[in-house]
């Protein structure tokens, strides 16, 4: 904005309804300090643009509780991704406050030549609302980073605990595969007795001993007991 005494030119970069907004108040007769004339307009515009900082504020006020109770929720969700991208919008808010508060000390200090003496309270009032915002600012990004470390140690813990039952599941299985080993080997014994003697030969030993039935079903037995003894012993049953 430069002001003179008769005139105000602005130069606005992007789209914003405070010029509009002032200049209907001054077509409508509605300016709160007409007796200042520019220093008013100045000061108007101020008011405008710091009034929009501060509603800003309140919507990242709004996303930061929501947020903060979302991470502190039971849902397992990841939110650092939605954290960071409010932390890079309150760095870009944090770009455009800062710098207007010196200028608006400035005014408010009356170091500006061509600024009316009876106007410097207004815009000291500014200058507060300024520093406000960016104490506000500055409270907001602090309480995201820890949020964020917050939402990052919880998802290392939620990882952890699916590393450990994803470690139980594989002892369990491990497990499960040495006792269906044991029992595969225990019943391969009278698997491989009974295939044998069911071969059709007539020349196999003890195939016409009356005893014979008896002496291998007792081989089998005996065999099956030692191999479930040894796998007991070794914890594989």
């Amino acid at each position: 904005m430069f002001v003179g005494p008769n005139f105000v030119v602005t130069v606005r970069h992007g789209e914003s309804d405070v010029l509009r907004r002032v200049r209907a108040e001054l077509d409508s007769g509605q300016s709160p300090l007409p007796e200042q004339g520019t220093t008013g307009l100045l000061h108007r515009t101020l008011d405008l643009v710091v009034d929009g900082y501060e509603e800003t504020l309140g919507f990242i006020d709004e996303d930061v509780d929501q947020i903060e109770s979302q991470v502190f929720s039971a849902a397992t969700d990841d939110n650092s991704e939605r954290i960071y991208k409010l932390k890079r919008e309150i760095a870009e808010f944090r770009r455009a406050v800062l710098p207007l508060s010196s200028a608006v000390q400035r005014l408010a200090a009356g170091e500006i030549a061509g600024v009316d003496q009876d106007s410097l309270p207004y815009f000291r009032d500014v200058h507060d609302h300024v520093l406000r915002t960016a104490d506000g600012i500055e409270v907001h990004d602090r309480l995201l980073s820890d949020i964020l470390q917050a939402d990052l140690a919880r998802v290392a813990v939620r990882q952890s605990e699916i590393a450990v039952r994803q470690n139980e599941i594989a002892v369990r299985q491990n497990e499960d595969m040495r006792k269906i080993s044991a029992w595969a080997a225990i019943a391969l014994v009278p698997t491989a007795i009974a295939g044998i003697y069911g071969m059709n030969f007539d020349n196999m030993p003890e195939l016409h001993w009356k005893y014979g039935y008896f002496v291998v079903v007792a081989g089998i037995v005996t065999a099956c007991v030692v191999l479930h003894r040894l796998f007991r012993r070794n914890g594989w049953l």
